[in-house]
């Protein structure tokens, strides 16, 4: 895990908000609703911060780069390409629902590809980001589809199948997932506290933020005789919840973290 570290120096220059962070919008035509309410994130919030980060499952599902021409797609292309042209850095890190974006999404949204995990210095503090399923470990099934797909050779050779037959194989893996979903406690299908921890050492950091698990929350912990906390990020869905889920947390240039609710105002973390 140590080789996917990487880290990003901390520019001085930082407007009064210097980070947002965002994960789990599941977009997809399917969810307008879901999707405008992101666009409208793009243009009222992320446009005035400096750095723009997606951590995972922005799209529901990705069948690879070739899918760009989509109509759909090219909508979320044209809102993001418009934050990158605002001058805010935009970086992306691939979930378990959108792991084959690559190279050319990158370059026609003008973002930046970060691994999982990723160490990064903004406004002065220290942070460790991530997707958050790879601390799933109490989920033996899906650690062992997880390893699977993210190989180099299993990735090319699914890419090199015709894309139609690439997405009826993307929606059969995820009804099958949503039926074993049913099957599993929700404590399985949480971060391991164990793997945390070792995330935490690891990285040095003291603070982490990850989406993932749909459980919004703010986690505070002793390890090693230090103080470190954990902020999850919230799915968003306005389209198929009896109540609308959706958040983001932004960091300011003092290094305190907020999160705000899809109206923009803050909420407690």
């Amino acid at each position: 895990m140590s080789s996917s570290l990487s880290s990003a120096s901390t520019n001085q220059a930082q407007p009064a908000m210097a980070a947002l962070f965002v994960s789990d919008l599941h977009l997809q035509a399917a969810m307008p609703r879901t999707t405008q309410a992101f666009f409208n994130f793009l243009q009222q919030h992320a446009v005035h911060t400096r750095q723009l980060y997606l951590l995972g499952d922005i799209f529901e599902a990705w069948a690879g780069d070739d899918d760009l021409d989509d109509p759909y797609h090219q909508q979320v292309v044209h809102a993001l390409k418009q934050v990158s042209a605002a001058g805010v850095e935009v970086f992306w890190m691939a979930g378990n629902r959108d792991f084959l974006v690559g190279a050319g999404f990158a370059e026609a949204t003008s973002m930046r590809l970060l691994p999982d995990p990723y160490v990064t210095t903004i406004a002065g503090r220290l942070l460790v980001l991530t997707h958050g399923d790879a601390y799933c470990t109490d989920d033996d099934a899906y650690m062992q589809f997880r390893a699977q797909v993210r190989q180099p050779e299993w990735q090319q050779n699914f890419l090199a199948l015709p894309l139609e037959q690439r997405k009826a194989i993307i929606e059969n893996l995820r009804a099958g997932s949503r039926a074993a979903q049913r099957e599993k406690s929700y404590d399985i299908m949480d971060v391991n506290q164990d793997a945390i921890a070792g995330l935490f050492r690891l990285s040095g950091s003291a603070t982490m933020i990850h989406g993932h698990t749909h459980r919004p929350a703010k986690h505070d912990y002793q390890i090693d005789d230090a103080a470190r906390v954990r902020y999850v990020l919230s799915d968003w869905d306005l389209d198929h919840a009896a109540a609308e889920r959706g958040d983001w947390l932004a960091l300011d240039t003092a290094g305190n973290i907020h999160r705000y609710a899809l109206n923009g105002s803050e909420v407690g973390n």
